[in-house]
């Protein structure tokens, strides 16, 4: 389990055992003939990438750690409890799958205290302090629909309009679906343009492309106004297809040959599934707190706490 409660506690002898709800996570209070013994925070299993070895880390402190990472630590402090609640969801459930967790964008970015002094340096103290505040004040809190903890997508930014999680991946979650995120053209990275030589492009896609003009015919457009699919010299390509493949910010794009050049200008960075982090801190600017954040990019969802499933 990544989860994992310390048995200390189970080490008295017990007369009674009252579960009580508690300030900070899992806490359980127990009557004994001693004085009474509160069970650790559980810990969460991080394999590191530079190590390859297991760490176990406090869950909040893991939290912590991947709000720090993913998320800039300049934006707001409800954008940063919006990803603080996202991040806890997303290490709940792996831990109901039985998933191993990586520090890597295959799973959430983690970073802890000596790779935030590095990211950090001056500003480590204040930034630090920001973001262990958004933790503590959302500790416990995931997101559940229908009664179960969600997938907790996010990306970085979008184009404007999140995607169904079905026309990224391969299975719907009413949870995941399409929604305006205008905040997104706010975002430095919403706009890019990607150089590639037009030889790179026809060997990873496998075509020949015209020597110039734009580059393929799309057939289908995703209800988030990415490419759903495109023809190129007879063969079709969906859009994640072409967006992986060429190792594309989004799958938002327009190709144009230009002599020895593929030129790609993209909107959005990211699968665009979930909650837009830009979207998230556009969101709170304009005074919307992390639970209206939550509502809107995972809608129909509600907050529960996580001491539900791990006692289960």
């Amino acid at each position: 389990m990544l989860l994992k409660k310390p048995l200390s506690a189970f080490l008295f002898i017990i007369i009674a055992a009252i579960a009580i709800p508690a300030a900070g996570l899992w806490l359980t209070e127990k009557e004994t003939t001693q004085a009474p013994v509160q069970e650790e925070d559980p810990t969460v299993d991080v394999i590191r990438s530079d190590t390859q070895k297991t760490e176990s880390v406090p869950l909040e402190e893991y939290v912590a750690g991947v709000v720090a990472a993913e998320m800039p630590a300049s934006f707001e402090k409800e954008a940063l409890k919006a990803q603080a609640v996202a991040a806890r969801t997303f290490i709940l459930t792996q831990t109901l799958k039985g998933m191993d967790v990586t520090d890597t964008v295959d799973d959430q970015v983690f970073k802890d205290e000596e790779d935030q002094k590095e990211l950090w340096g001056a500003d480590f103290e204040t930034n630090k302090a920001k973001i262990e505040a958004a933790a503590q004040e959302t500790e416990g809190e995931v997101l559940i629909y229908d009664g179960e903890p969600i997938t907790a997508a996010f990306f970085s930014s979008g184009n404007g309009q999140t995607e169904n999680a079905e026309e990224y991946w391969q299975s719907a979650e009413p949870y995941l679906i399409s929604v305006a995120s205008p905040w997104d053209a706010a975002a430095p990275n919403f706009e890019q343009e990607v150089v590639l030589t037009k030889q790179e492009v026809e060997e990873k896609l496998g075509v020949s492309l015209p020597g110039s003009g734009v580059v393929g015919a799309v057939i289908k457009k995703t209800t988030g106004g990415r490419i759903g699919s495109i023809a190129i010299d007879g063969k079709t390509f969906t859009g994640r297809e072409i967006r992986e493949t060429l190792g594309l910010p989004s799958a938002d794009f327009q190709m144009t040959v230009s002599d020895a050049d593929v030129v790609i200008t993209t909107k959005g960075y990211g699968h665009g599934v979930g909650m837009s982090q830009y979207g998230a801190n556009g969101m709170a600017k304009e005074g919307k707190d992390y639970q209206d954040i939550i509502a809107h990019y995972y809608p129909g969802t509600v907050i529960s706490d996580a001491q539900t499933f791990l006692n289960r």
